[in-house]
């Protein structure tokens, strides 16, 4: 008896053997469905796990704004690293405790004027669309607000109410903090999950993803703090400039228009209204004033610090980023329209480090020749 006699199986036998694919187009074929099946199935995975993902993602995206501003104190403070993280965390802390001790009050008393205000000048805006001869029925009106506010309650569902949006909050500073500490140990782990010839690839566009995300994140606090300061002094201060006096409620306009500015688009269309809504309960000279505030400091963001910092790094196109961000709040609530953007450019530098790869294979092959 042969050798192959005693395995048992002969070349005979496994070419004849039914699990055995004869016609390489077959076999071609058989393996782009097995591929696809794969696909699929990756891509339902990431759906049921996307929340956790995204909690994850919004760690990164705050460790990426600690680590910023950490190298940012190196620059003039040449201390370890992990001392400079501590300053940056120590700095936040403070700054939070400023905002609650000191502002606390007038911003608790301004808060709760601000709704009944707001919901009078929008009797008002009706009442003066009817007298132009607009035809506004209150009760497809009223279905149109409880229909907002149902979207508000399913976005806050989405999060788990309130304590499920503390725990989210807590849970992305956390591992954000994890992170931050030792950003190399990560950096090293994700690399062990790839094969050795693609490790260093991988570790260019990991440092090319971080170093967007430190300058877009650095562009977007920057925008933050220049909104919210010259939304205050100009709605508390300026208006004596043109004669109106001081527009109410100017610290939590400013407060309100900074926190806002963290959401490209639609955060400065909500602080316009809220601005325009609060001036023109002043009258219609103050009303003017706020709208020609709000414009204003729009534009100082747009147009010096946004291409100061952000769009040297990464320059998304507008209605691409308020595609994502509608998709994104859809799918994910309040937590997807926030990181809609960073998560955009993280694509964006993914496909053109991609794009390099290939530019770079291709002209292997043309210096190689046939």
């Amino acid at each position: 008896m042969t050798e192959h006699g005693k395995g048992g199986d002969t070349d005979a036998d496994l070419g004849s053997s039914p699990a055995r694919i004869s016609s390489n187009r077959i076999r071609r074929e058989v393996e782009r469905a097995i591929a696809w099946v794969l696909v699929i199935g990756g891509v339902a995975l990431a759906v049921y796990i996307a929340r956790p993902l995204l909690v994850i993602f919004g760690a990164l995206v705050f460790a990426s704004m600690i680590d910023g501003g950490a190298r940012l104190i190196g620059r003039v403070l040449p201390v370890s690293r992990g001392i400079r993280v501590a300053i940056v965390c120590l700095g936040v802390l403070l700054f939070l405790a400023w905002l609650v001790y000191f502002t606390g009050s007038q911003i608790q008393t301004e808060a709760s004027v601000m709704p009944s205000l707001i919901k009078a000048q929008l009797g008002n805006a009706l009442d003066w669309a009817r007298a132009q001869g607009f035809a506004v029925d209150d009760v497809q009106l009223q279905e149109y607000m409880n229909r907002a506010l149902s979207g508000v309650g399913g976005l806050a569902t989405a999060l788990g109410g309130l304590l499920g949006a503390l725990a989210t909050v807590a849970l992305i500073v956390v591992i954000g903090l994890y992170v931050v500490a030792e950003p190399r140990l990560y950096e090293r782990g994700a690399a062990w999950m790839v094969t050795r010839e693609h490790r260093t690839s991988l570790q260019i566009t990991v440092r090319r993803m971080a170093y967007t995300l430190r300058r877009l994140m650095a562009g977007r606090l920057l925008g933050m703090l220049v909104e919210g300061v010259f939304t205050y002094l100009l709605l508390a201060f300026g208006g004596y400039l043109v004669g109106v006096g001081p527009v109410p409620m100017a610290a939590l306009l400013g407060i309100l228009t900074g926190l806002l500015a963290f959401i490209p688009n639609i955060g400065a269309l909500v602080s316009g209204i809220l601005m325009a809504l609060v001036g023109f309960s002043g009258g219609v000279e103050m009303g003017l004033w706020t709208i020609f505030v709000y414009f204003l400091v729009q534009n100082i963001d747009g147009y010096l610090v946004i291409p100061m910092i952000a769009k040297k790094t990464v320059d998304l196109a507008p209605a691409l980023v308020l595609g994502a961000q509608l998709i994104m709040g859809l799918l994910f609530g309040i937590l997807g329209l926030l990181l809609a953007d960073p998560l955009l450019a993280m694509i964006k530098v993914a496909l053109e480090r991609r794009s390099e790869q290939n530019d770079r294979e291709r002209d292997v092959a043309i210096a190689n020749g046939p």
